[in-house]
């Protein structure tokens, strides 16, 4: 989201005939409901002469693989999209404006239309798998596309001379903290022991934010003749990719392997702390990110939280985390060393960004830049390669 609530982002059409204005990129999903998309378009009526103006919402299933496009299949599939009519306008699209696009229509003069779109609360979050670096054209994901264009109607061949796209991001932002501390434990019981081995692991809290070190206390109860030779702790990412068939993936996004031992009829306490995050991680294939790729705000997807009542199948991919404990115990014995035995625990736990505050935009100035995120050095933008460049107002 923008720094700057006064902020606007702007993208013109190659040929200078349309301009799109949108006051962020980041819409929230508040579980029960969205932020609407609200933007404007600045036009040329005389360019148009007798033709439409169409702002299009699409939300969008990438596969990848689409080298193969050339064979005739389709490797993108439309969740869902919406067209509104913005020139001439019609009169079941008239809608009371916005603060920011009275704003936006006040700087802007003549010529100028707003739009919004309702989105519905069953889309899913913004989310890309992270190709491989043997990987070629576009990463597997789910996008969000504003679109406008000029054209006698919706079926007509869109030009990209006469059109402009922005890709937004649909996010979620955590909800306030709960008081549970999450927690999971195990008992194992060895042969030639009375007693078992007794692992439990908790931790701080249920909520953290992206780059927060994660605090997790493991406690062993080792009432065996047995050693425990080792501990391991790592943080999981799980992805359910569930819209064209089920896939699971999990990739550890934070691990550790202390020296700590625990002797024979012992007891362990020691805290542990990982932090999860994508500086360590780039080159992993299928790791979900949130959004785009290629841009230094991007960072490892956001946990998806659901309504109880939301069907699963619509959402395409969801996102969870793990804390997982492992402790390898020695058999002992004749083999010594040689043969073990693993106990291992897991607690859910959510990621995500803290909701960020908010800012009366009826007190700040517009701003109007064109649209260019941070960028990785040497990396090109996606929409830079798909897209002719355009000129802006500053």
């Amino acid at each position: 989201m923008s720094k700057n609530s006064g902020q606007v982002f702007k993208k013109t059409s190659p040929n200078q005939k349309l301009s799109l204005y949108l006051g962020k990129r980041d819409f929230v999903d508040h579980i029960d409901k969205v932020d609407p998309i609200d933007g404007v378009l600045l036009i040329d009526p005389e360019y148009l002469k007798d033709r439409k103006v169409y702002v299009v919402l699409t939300c969008a299933f990438r596969y990848g693989r689409e080298d193969l496009d050339v064979m005739g299949l389709s490797f993108r599939k439309d969740i869902y999209l919406e067209a509104i009519q913005v020139y001439p306008p019609l009169p079941e699209n008239k809608k009371q404006p916005t603060p920011l696009q009275e704003k936006m229509i006040n700087k802007l003069k003549e010529n100028c239309y707003p739009f919004c779109f309702e989105v519905p609360t069953n889309l899913p979050c913004s989310v890309t798998l992270q190709p491989g670096p043997e990987d070629h054209g576009k990463a597997c994901g789910v996008d969000f596309e504003v679109k406008a264009f000029c054209a006698d109607n919706l079926e007509e061949k869109i030009h990209k001379r006469n059109s402009v796209r922005l890709i937004i991001r649909k996010v979620q932002y955590a909800p306030e903290q709960s008081s549970l501390q999450p927690k999971a434990e195990a008992t194992r019981q060895f042969l030639m022991s009375d007693k078992p081995l007794y692992l439990e692991a908790s931790l701080g809290k249920e909520m953290y934010y992206h780059n927060e070190p994660i605090d997790v206390t493991v406690c062993i109860t080792n009432n065996t003749s047995k050693v425990v030779k080792k501990i391991k702790l790592s943080v999981d990412q799980v992805t359910d990719v569930v819209l064209y068939q089920l896939d699971k993936y999990t990739k550890t996004v934070a691990f550790e392997e202390p020296d700590d031992t625990v002797a024979a009829n012992s007891n362990f306490t020691k805290v542990y702390k990982l932090t999860p995050g994508l500086a360590n991680n780039r080159k992993k294939r299928g790791l979900a990110l949130d959004g785009k790729l290629k841009h230094e705000d991007t960072n490892l997807a956001s946990s998806t939280m659901l309504r109880p009542e939301l069907d699963k199948e619509v959402l395409g991919i969801l996102v969870s985390y793990l804390m997982k404990v492992k402790v390898i115990v020695s058999r002992g014995g004749v083999l010594g060393d040689l043969t073990s035995s693993e106990v291992v625990v897991e607690i859910p736990f959510y990621l995500m960004h803290p909701k960020p505050s908010e800012v009366n935009a009826s007190t700040k100035d517009l701003v109007i830049e064109e649209f260019n995120r941070q960028k990785i050095d040497g990396e090109k933008d996606d929409e830079e390669e798909e897209t002719a460049a355009t000129e802006g107002e500053h």
